[in-house]
């Protein structure tokens, strides 16, 4: 009988340091997650640098790194030393010319059970992505690991219906957000609260209208490496909601931590047949979605 209830986490922190040091921060906190029962892990966008998408600079390239390098080896000599699944969000090469915002999904043995490629990429300012990354081309997945099928979305993602509800539908529990996401300070005082209520809405959204578990993991702390700019600040509250918007667990604005909570397919079931959104969509009169606008 295939198991009704698991654990996830998703780790919040602080990745300022170098490469080497992220990596052995992120290690660490994953066993510790793993110490308290967690069985998918997840960690925040881009693990093993600062956020480097300030500014546009060819030097940061070179953080970038093949599939099955380090990032791959690392985590899961991990996942089958701990029988874990873990989210490990980093800066793929692909070629030269070609670079992503991509994450494994790497199963307890071990194995790659997954890559995601982040498709929604933004250009804002100091969140200057598409100088670095090329959108994914591998779409919107559900991923099968010995723990549960999960989907695997990327910060800007999270803004995205269509993602949300195209990753629900290939069968995913839950919807794992990597994410990097904060304030520009000089702009916190006077948006900072909506900016941040919009992004929890949104998602708490995406868990409603798919009936599915969402769990995000941010950063926190302030990163100014640029002389001359404020920096970001990753505003953290990090969290995981339940298929009704429900919050499970929610994290500080300033802390490393580690958030657990159940996800419980029969419940997750009893919502869907008590809000059958998926039942009574309209998928007749949906053809127009795929267009860039809708001329009357």
């Amino acid at each position: 009988m295939a198991k009704k209830t698991y654990k996830i986490a998703v780790v919040q922190l602080n990745l300022n340091n170098t490469a080497e040091e992220n990596r052995k921060k992120c290690l660490h906190w994953i066993r510790k997650a793993a110490k308290q029962g967690a069985e998918v892990i997840s960690l925040p966008e881009l693990y093993s640098s600062h956020y480097f998408c300030q500014s546009e600079d060819v030097d940061n390239f070179s953080l970038a790194e093949p599939l099955g390098a380090i990032s791959f080896t690392s985590f899961s000599a991990l996942a089958k030393e701990l029988n874990v699944a873990l989210i490990i969000p980093f800066f793929e090469k692909r070629m030269p010319g070609i670079y992503h915002n991509s994450a494994y999904i790497i199963d307890t043995d071990g194995s790659q059970a997954g890559l995601y490629r982040k498709m929604h990429i933004p250009d804002d300012p100091h969140f200057y992505e598409k100088f670095y990354f090329t959108p994914g081309d591998l779409g919107f997945k559900a991923i099968e690991t010995t723990k549960g099928k999960i989907g695997t979305l990327i910060c800007w993602d999270q803004w995205y219906p269509e993602a949300a509800r195209l990753t629900a539908l290939k069968g995913a529990e839950v919807i794992f957000y990597p994410t990097a996401i904060g304030w520009h300070p000089a702009e916190k005082e006077e948006f900072g609260e909506n900016q941040y209520g919009a992004w929890m809405n949104v998602m708490k959204g995406h868990a409603v209208a798919n009936g599915v578990y969402v769990a995000a993991a941010n950063r926190i702390g302030l990163e100014q490496y640029l002389p001359g700019t404020d920096g970001i600040e990753f505003w953290g509250n990090s969290f995981i909601c339940g298929p009704q918007g429900e919050i499970l667990a929610m994290a500080s604005s300033d802390k490393e931590e580690i958030l657990l909570a159940d996800i419980d397919l029969a419940h997750q079931e009893n919502v869907r047949q008590n809000w059958p959104f998926f039942r009574d969509r309209r998928i007749d009169a949906f053809h127009d979605i795929t267009k860039r606008a809708i001329e009357n």
